[in-house]
């Protein structure tokens, strides 16, 4: 009798790994990983982030909307994983300095306006809201909108003469983030 049941037990572990990793690689598949670089004028990025699909969906917009990502709330700037930015210096951020490191990036979409946040704690993979606690820095930048709908979120970087900007984009909002050297 105990010998079934542990073998009950190892085929329900067996059998829920299994599940889980289904779930890892068939989520990935539908918001597949990138990496965003930029690497001139004193400059060193990367940003790792999962890039999310439309598919005919709302995406940012209030609940009353069916909206994926609604105004005011918390979003991981991505899926699956949490968006990891690595600074190879120290920079300024939206107008403040942040030490040289790798940094936890989300956002909080707004109709105008978009909250960016830094933390220095990497969360792992899936949905959770960071520890606040660990937050390094929180700003505001406006939002506007692209010539035409983004299908596949996107994050690239557009030089912009002493600075970079490190540009969000998907459906309809497009965020730009003034990145610059200290020096």
């Amino acid at each position: 009798m105990r010998k079934k049941i542990l073998l009950a037990i190892a085929v329900l572990v067996i059998g829920f790994a299994g599940y889980i990793a289904y779930l890892l690689l068939n989520t990935r598949s539908h918001s597949p990983a990138e990496t965003a670089e930029h690497n001139e004028d004193g400059l060193n990025i990367n940003v790792s982030y999962c890039r999310p699909y439309k598919k005919e969906r709302v995406i940012f917009g209030t609940e009353e909307d069916g909206a994926l990502q609604p105004y005011g709330a918390y979003w991981r700037t991505g899926a699956n994983e949490p968006t990891k930015i690595t600074f190879g210096e120290s920079v300024i951020f939206n107008g403040e300095k942040i030490d040289a490191g790798t940094y936890s990036f989300y956002t909080v979409p707004g109709q105008k306006e978009w909250t960016v946040a830094l933390n220095s704690a990497i969360a792992k993979w899936g949905y959770s809201e960071p520890d606040y606690s660990k937050e390094i820095h929180r700003s505001k930048v406006l939002a506007d909108k692209p010539e035409s709908p983004v299908e596949q979120f996107t994050i690239t970087f557009e030089p912009q003469g002493n600075h970079v900007n490190m540009v969000l984009a998907w459906d309809n909002a497009i965020v730009k983030i003034p990145v610059s050297p200290t020096s």
